[in-house]
């Protein structure tokens, strides 16, 4: 067996389409992450949860409420059981965990195992046979069990596996940091008093290395310790002190970041966000990436293979974008314009024009993304239209099935559409997926994207569209603020584009149609300086924000 010294955890990889083991962008990146290990031979395992009923299926009625129901999909169509199964404890029950290894083939041949932990064994309690069933699903004590397999039994399997001689421990968000309390035990096996010593600490902090993506307090994961005593039971490490926080409740944050020797945010302003949420604290900063051979349309694949051999090996060398006449960037973008016309048309009937300019917006329906910012004032857009030219926008994305504002989002969308339909067509692409997002990051014209700054903490939806000669129309906020170059990779929506938006909606409104006013002129009145912006996303974000140059910086600064 090949020796892994890098162990990669995350609660969701997206892996393939078809397999639901991801929700959006987290599991994306962590799919990506691997993909690019593979690609680099980057001696990695990989280990995340099955889902057997994933995340959701999305159905949005006539209104735009959205309803959820199970995933239906076969796991052994994609991945193949592997033995032996580990036990792991869980409310003073055993509970025997199987794992499905789905391999990761990277360029030249190298293979990544994703091992996927799977509680649906007939020899465990009908409870315990659901606790790998659904991704964020249900209460705390479900997930806190999810979590517990996670961490705890994800160390168990790599080592049931063979996987024994691993150096490095990288948790993708805080849900793995129960792994840490694993390695705890691990450094106190045989050894008689067994008690935690300040050595023990300092050699699981070597070991680990942690990621965090949420620039929000609420968004990082904390049980009630009531709830932990009574899952996970007794343990001395929850009495030591700088491991465990905080207080009557338990941080995955601080618990990750306690026992980990080195600690990241996911883009520069992101290690700024988070260093201030977690003062005393060092964090660096690793700006995310998207996988290029993933991403990247077959179109555009033809035409770098033709003008950049080697790119694949080599992400930088897309700087050489630059040299492919302008005329044949448009033309390549045409070709995936029309597959992803076509594919609209056919699936909402609302008769989409190849010509239009076309805005996507696609991503996770919650209220800091502000899906509706675009709609502030309909008749300021009519005039935008009726002034500079037609516009269509391309919609997707899911809300939590308990974020009611989120999905009250999703209706509102479907609202303007019905307003605006005399004079723009908006279509709204339900149960959005990895296979909708290639194709619409590699279909429209313009990527538009309108958090609340400063609480996107990367993104990587811009990046896939970079690949792609799509440029970014976008708040300054997350990798943005690193990748926009105003008016040669993109645009940014704000009076000054070397300062984030302001946090008012309202004036955030106005910053984004004046400048998407002249973008749109700029898109009918002189196409050709619209196809050098393409290529420049090409040649400067797509060279630079890919998971090549990200892994390098794991390997440098986290890893070896």
């Amino acid at each position: 067996m090949e020796v892994r010294k890098i162990a990669y955890f995350s609660m969701e990889i997206g892996l393939n389409p078809a397999m639901p083991t991801y929700s959006g962008g987290l599991g994306v990146l962590a799919g990506d992450t691997v993909m690019a290990a593979a690609d680099m031979k980057i001696p990695m395992a990989a280990v995340t949860l099955l889902y057997r009923k994933g995340y959701f299926y999305q159905r949005l009625e006539k209104d735009g409420w959205q309803t959820e129901e199970p995933v239906e999909w076969s796991p052994e169509d994609f991945a193949v059981r592997v033995e032996p199964k580990i036990i792991v404890t869980v409310e003073g029950r055993p509970v025997k965990v199987a794992a499905w290894e789905y391999p990761v083939k990277g360029i030249a041949g190298h293979t990544v195992p994703v091992y996927l932990l799977d509680t649906d064994l007939e020899e465990n309690a009908p409870q315990d046979r659901h606790l790998t069933d659904t991704l964020y699903g249900w209460d705390a004590r479900y997930r806190l069990s999810q979590e517990i397999i996670l961490g705890i039994g994800g160390v168990r399997m790599l080592r049931a596996l063979g996987h024994t001689k691993i150096e490095r421990f990288h948790m993708n968000e805080g849900h793995a940091s129960l792994l840490t309390v694993e390695l705890l035990d691990e450094q106190l096996k045989g050894r008689q008093p067994e008690t935690i010593t300040a050595d023990d600490v300092a050699a699981v902090r070597r070991q680990c290395v942690f990621t965090t993506h949420t620039p929000v307090a609420a968004g990082h994961d904390k049980f009630p310790m009531d709830l932990v005593r009574q899952l996970f039971g007794p343990h001395e490490a929850f009495a030591l002190e700088n491991v465990f926080c905080c207080g009557n409740q338990l941080n995955m944050t601080y618990l990750a970041m306690n026992l980990s020797h080195y600690v990241n945010g996911v883009a520069k302003q992101h290690g700024e966000v988070s260093r201030a949420m977690f003062e005393g604290y060092k964090i660096d900063a690793i700006t995310n990436g998207v996988c290029p051979s993933r991403w990247t349309s077959e179109y555009f694949q033809q035409l770098f293979d033709k003008h950049i051999p080697g790119w694949r090996e080599d992400n930088f060398s897309l700087r050489y974008a630059l040299s492919i006449s302008a005329s044949e960037i448009a033309d390549t973008h045409r070709l995936n314009k029309r597959r992803l016309i076509e594919h609209v048309n056919q699936q909402t009937n609302i008769g989409m024009d190849l010509d239009v300019l076309t805005l996507g917006f696609a991503r996770r329906m919650t209220s800091y993304k502000r899906p509706d910012l675009l709609f502030t004032d309909c008749e300021r857009l009519r005039s935008i239209v009726r002034q500079a030219g037609p516009i269509q926008i391309v919609y997707s994305g899911k809300a939590h099935p308990k974020d009611t504002d989120g999905k009250e989002l999703i209706k509102k969308v479907f609202a303007a559409g019905r307003q605006l339909r005399s004079d723009i067509k908006i279509a709204y692409l339900p149960n959005y997926d990895m296979w909708t997002g290639q194709l619409l990051t590699a279909g429209v014209d313009i990527w538009l994207n309108t958090p609340q700054p400063p609480m996107e903490a990367s993104g990587t939806s811009g990046m896939k569209a970079a690949l792609n000669g799509v440029p970014s129309l976008s708040v300054l906020d997350g990798w943005w603020i690193e990748g926009c170059i105003e008016g040669v990779t993109g645009w940014a929506i704000g009076e000054d584009h070397h300062k984030p938006a302001q946090t008012d909606s309202k004036q955030d409104a106005e910053f984004l149609y004046d400048k998407l006013e002249k973008v749109v002129q700029l898109f009918y009145r002189e196409p050709e300086r619209f196809s050098t912006v393409m290529a420049h996303a090409i040649a400067l974000n797509g060279s630079f924000f890919n998971t090549q140059r990200m892994m390098q910086q794991y390997v440098v600064k986290a890893y070896f």
